[in-house]
């Protein structure tokens, strides 16, 4: 092909490109797979310090001045660490003062550290670090391998206010790490850790504050739950009814909410192997109330006590997914354990409000009863079974070793042994003993009207 059709043929990309190459610029560094951000926030008379603690390489679009083989400049730095401090991270932090928002800080400090360098144990000694002497030219080292140290002041109108935050640092890496540690005046250091943008964390919520969290926390778990609605399903397939639901769903929530709670205030077994333990559990409660279903066993008294006993393992599923929630309940502890509960309570009415209408027009119209609750109960058998081995591999890799009966760890399981076998009790005294007696009387009622 000659020459001057091919260049005719490419002059039109050639023009495109020219066009786009404005819309498009080369960022000035690559964006980091990983960053971990470490911050503390402590109020004081009418200021609040935020010292932050950022990798450098996060810093992009920044020109650092280099000096020599391109070693940084530390003479020439400071502007370009003062822009870089506002343009990644205040512009990006919104702070509040009870409901109000705060202006944007003033930059205090700014100072350049190794990656080695230990002042951000303690935020003493980060804020010594910050005000104290900086790095200089006799120290050659590239720009990507420094940390960046930054004191930020906000104006407050007292120390004594509650404060919340909303870190949207994500945008500094690929993934990114916050290590968060807020100081009150004259409180216990609280810490906070969470991944990405975890949104507006209330550093020292009201009860209400943190209750309405964990509703939502609650609610959301029970939807994202596969194996908790798997085995829900099972439970409804063969007990569609109100009053057969009832002493099922009770059971399961007073169970789930006694190792929810126990597992909070530490009486369930902290060991490696626990977890995958539980696990392999639920997937076993699923395998067998399915199973149940396709035999035809399944009635409410004896549905309800193998229920609470599932329950009990379900909880400690439960615990599982709040470890790394619990630490925006604040001093609210209990308050925020019961918010959460009534967060999966009302999961499953909702989840109970679309299975059950579906599952009567399904048996009225599509499939017979008994044959619909063998094929629905013989899938969730199949998909429980493969998780219930892929657990348990897991689990073999551990190797489990039963604790020492000591004085403290026996005394928690007794604890906990009690809190099951009194709640056992009180739910078999309404469901075991009242609940019959309560139908049996509106059935004789029902009798004598006709």
């Amino acid at each position: 092909m000659p020459r001057n059709s091919v260049a005719r043929r490419a002059f039109p990309m050639y023009l495109v490109l020219l066009f786009l190459a404005p819309a498009f610029p080369l960022a000035a560094h690559d964006i980091p797979s990983d960053a971990t951000v470490q911050m503390f926030v402590k109020p004081a008379g009418n200021r609040l310090n935020i010292l932050v603690r950022v990798p450098l390489k996060t810093m992009r679009d920044v020109d650092f001045p280099e000096r020599g083989q391109g070693y940084l400049d530390f003479d020439l730095v400071d502007p370009a660490l003062r822009e870089a401090a506002t343009l990644w991270i205040s512009d990006f932090m919104e702070v509040y003062e009870g409901g109000a928002q705060l202006p944007k800080p003033r930059v205090v400090e700014t100072r350049l550290s190794v990656e080695s360098d230990p002042s951000f144990a303690s935020y003493d000694q980060a804020l010594a670090h910050v005000s104290g002497p900086k790095l200089t030219n006799k120290t050659p080292i590239f720009w990507d391998q420094l940390m960046l140290d930054v004191l930020f002041e906000y104006p407050i109108q007292s120390s004594e206010s509650r404060f919340s935050i909303h870190p949207a640092l994500d945008r500094l890496a690929a993934r990114v790490a916050i290590a968060l540690r807020f100081l009150p005046p004259g409180g216990a250091i609280r810490a906070f850790e969470f991944l990405g943008d975890p949104g507006l964390v209330h550093l020292d919520p009201r009860w209400f504050q943190a209750a309405g969290q964990f509703v939502k926390l609650g609610f959301l778990h029970i939807l994202d739950g596969t194996d908790h609605l798997l085995f829900l399903f099972c439970l409804v397939i063969p007990l569609r009814q109100i009053r057969g639901l009832i002493p099922v769903v009770t059971a399961f929530t007073v169970a789930h909410s006694i190792t929810l709670i126990a597992s909070a205030y530490n009486l369930a077994p902290d060991a490696l192997w626990f977890p995958p333990l539980i696990e392999t559990g639920i997937a076993m409660s699923i395998v067998y109330m399915a199973l149940e279903n396709i035999v035809g066993g399944a009635t409410v008294q004896r549905r309800w006590m193998i229920t609470f006993g599932f329950g009990l393992v379900h909880g400690f599923g439960f615990s599982f997914a709040l470890r790394q929630t619990m630490q925006f309940a604040g001093s609210h502890l209990l308050a925020s354990l019961l918010s959460f509960n009534i967060g999966v309570e009302l999961g499953q009415l909702f989840v109970l409000a679309l299975m059950i209408p579906a599952l009567e027009l399904l048996f009225r119209y599509v499939v017979a009863e008994r044959m619909g609750t063998i094929i629905l109960s013989a899938i969730v058998a199949h998909t429980a079974w493969h998780w219930m081995i892929e657990r348990y591999h897991v689990l073999s890799q551990y190797q489990i070793r039963w604790p020492v009966l000591e004085a403290a760890p026996l005394a928690k399981a007794l604890r906990l042994v009690m809190l099951i076998v009194i709640a056992a009790g009180l739910v078999w005294l309404v469901f075991g003993f009242l609940w019959p007696r309560i139908g049996k009387t509106e059935q004789d009622r029902a009798l004598r009207t006709r």
